[in-house]
């Protein structure tokens, strides 16, 4: 979907495939059938914005087989998709049984990482939409944050500055801007917009910049004005936002919210905690920890967790989201003169992992759920005084 704020700037909304378990081409082509075709259907639109996750082979096959690429291109045309945005944060093995840290490997200090970023570009740089502006790709925020020592910071600069100049020889070639953004991540070396500022300012800002994950901007109890102002003080340019909301708990000592939250402890993602104490934010890095671990959470006050839930609706009481903190996030985004972004990526990949009695049922539970958490999106996006632009352009 796209929409046109009122200084001008096209919104693209779209959602993730990192929803989907699909690793290779004929994976993803079929998941375009089963899942995104049908999500556009759903919705009523001509065309609608896919953000796809690309794992590290399949990734570099597209970049070097024009032949293949074309296949995915024609795909994405027959279903009525466009494609602006790519999820290269996790590298490959996203849905294998456990994740956990993993998905943080390898990180910003190896070269792996740099030929994945650059392979994604170029394969973005081809599907981009003739009248796109420019394209995003999202990366993990440098690495977990341990083991992350001198030698490890000062190789990850030298290919980010790699990563810059990548990108710049494939916009002179091609002829279409790809702009890669680093996303705070709770307990990665960068967690929070303050670090974003302290460590990655001074990015070459035609190229590089921030995406802006809005779960993890809510379970780090930052406050969106705040976090937007600091990032723009900075010259760190928002590339895109992951449209996502965290899971939230008012009163986690009580009996009754601790069985809730257990039932979203799970063996696949990781579900780092966060409660706010004096001034500073106390933290574990999963939920299991946070309840139940040699040194758990005080829970004198509310949490928030990493566990990205559905838009559309709460979790059942005394749960519930932070929808209210993404709608506010969305208003400073876009509610005022300017557009701070134009690249909308809804995210909830944790569908399949979801407590049993909340977990959608077969193909067609999985497409009314990614519906309706883009209708939420579409529905805010108006309130916020955005003009959905119903002929979208092939």
């Amino acid at each position: 979907m796209r929409f046109r704020h009122r200084d001008g700037t096209v919104v693209h909304l779209g959602y993730c495939s990192n929803v989907h378990p699909a690793e290779d081409v004929d994976g993803i082509l079929d998941q375009l059938r089963r899942y995104a075709g049908e999500v556009r259907s759903r919705l009523g639109v001509q065309r609608l914005g896919l953000g796809l996750w690309l794992p590290a082979a399949t990734a570099h096959e597209l970049a070097g087989d024009p032949a293949t690429l074309d296949r995915l291109r024609t795909g994405l045309d027959h279903h009525g998709l466009e494609v602006v945005t790519l999820n290269a944060f996790p590298y490959a093995g996203f849905h294998a049984p456990v994740v956990k840290r993993d998905v943080y490997s390898p990180d910003w200090s190896t070269r792996r990482r740099l030929d994945y970023t650059l392979d994604c570009a170029r394969v973005l740089s081809a599907l981009l939409p003739d009248d796109a502006v420019r394209g995003s790709i999202s990366t993990l925020p440098l690495g977990w944050r341990t083991p992350w020592f001198t030698d490890r910071d000062r190789a990850a600069r030298e290919l980010i500055g790699e990563l810059a100049d990548g990108l710049a020889g494939i916009e002179a070639e091609h002829g279409r801007l790809i702009r890669v953004g680093f996303e705070p991540e709770p307990g990665c070396v960068v967690e929070t917009t303050r670090d974003a500022v302290t460590r990655l300012a001074g990015l070459a800002p035609d190229h590089l910049g921030i995406c802006v994950d809005t779960c993890h901007l809510a379970t780090q109890f930052e406050d969106a004005t705040e976090a937007l102002d600091r990032l723009q003080v900075a010259g760190l340019p928002v590339v895109k936002v992951q449209v996502s909301a965290a899971l939230h708990a008012d009163d986690p000592s009580d009996p009754a919210t601790r069985e809730a939250l257990a039932s979203y402890a799970e063996d696949r993602f990781l579900h780092q905690t966060r409660e706010p104490r004096g001034g500073r934010v106390d933290s574990r890095d999963d939920l299991p920890e946070a309840l139940a671990g040699h040194r758990p959470l005080p829970a004198e006050h509310p949490w928030r967790v990493h566990f990205h839930v559905p838009l559309h609706a709460d979790p059942a009481p005394p749960l519930r989201s932070t929808r209210d903190h993404l709608a506010g996030t969305l208003d400073a985004l876009l509610g005022g003169p300017v557009a701070h972004t134009d690249h909308l990526e809804v995210e909830t990949y944790t569908w399949g992992v979801l407590p049993e009695q909340v977990r959608p049922e077969g193909d067609a539970g999985l497409v009314a759920g990614i519906a309706s958490e883009l209708a939420w999106t579409r529905d805010r996006l108006l309130d916020s005084g955005l003009e959905l632009l119903q002929e979208a352009s092939a």
